[in-house]
């Protein structure tokens, strides 16, 4: 796949903070992406999404192996977790295409796998197009660790495909946390970047 790296790639002296971020809103406690959600890279992960394209998993996964690499202090992790899908989304779909980068990323980092231990108790609204708003209200409290499953004092490693406005990572963060995770760090393929969105803007946000 040709991309380029110097038109995705988010490096560290050029990402920012966003507010949120600054108050330390988040219960993730860093998140990183491979790239910026352009044109190129959409196409690349809507393959993977709605295609079930597995060597673009795979190719998804060096970069985020690349990505960790730069931060290898900051990403000590015990175990990589993929963002689940709801059960019926999953058996609609037949698969949960943040697996197929987060499987291979844990073979590349040499770390446990575990999509076993996060589950999505309620499923997202039907409309594909959700307000910021709406959209944190689709995903609170809608994660959970599964029962009897243990999580306390691991750090985990938290992968899907595209970070929109962070609800997501946060909500899974918040269920990881609550189980007895020590930490959450978040990595995705992609970010959305703010353009001065203002508040109950829309966004096209699929899962």
């Amino acid at each position: 796949m040709a991309v380029e790296p110097e038109q995705l790639e988010l490096g560290a002296s050029a990402q920012t903070h966003c507010r949120q971020c600054r108050v330390q809103f988040f219960k993730f406690e860093l998140a990183r992406s491979f790239g910026a959600y352009n044109e190129t890279l959409k196409k690349a992960i809507l393959l993977v999404k709605f295609e079930e394209v597995t060597r673009l998993g795979d190719w998804f996964a060096s970069r985020l192996a690349e990505v960790v690499s730069r931060e290898a202090e900051k990403f000590r992790a015990d175990v990589v977790v993929p963002v689940p899908l709801h059960p019926d989304r999953r058996r609609e779909r037949g698969y949960n295409q943040a697996e197929l980068s987060a499987r291979p990323l844990a073979r590349k980092l040499h770390l446990k796998y575990g999509a076993y231990l996060l589950m999505r108790t309620r499923p997202r609204p039907p409309r594909l197009v959700l307000s910021r708003k709406e959209h944190w209200d689709s995903v609170r409290g809608a994660y959970a660790t599964r029962q009897g499953l243990r999580v306390d004092k691991l750090r985990v490693l938290l992968v899907d495909d595209v970070m929109t406005t962070g609800a997501t990572l946060d909500s899974c963060a918040r269920a990881l946390q609550a189980a007895g995770a020590a930490a959450v760090l978040g990595l995705t393929v992609a970010r959305v970047v703010p353009t001065g969105h203002a508040s109950g803007s829309r966004t096209v946000i699929r899962n």
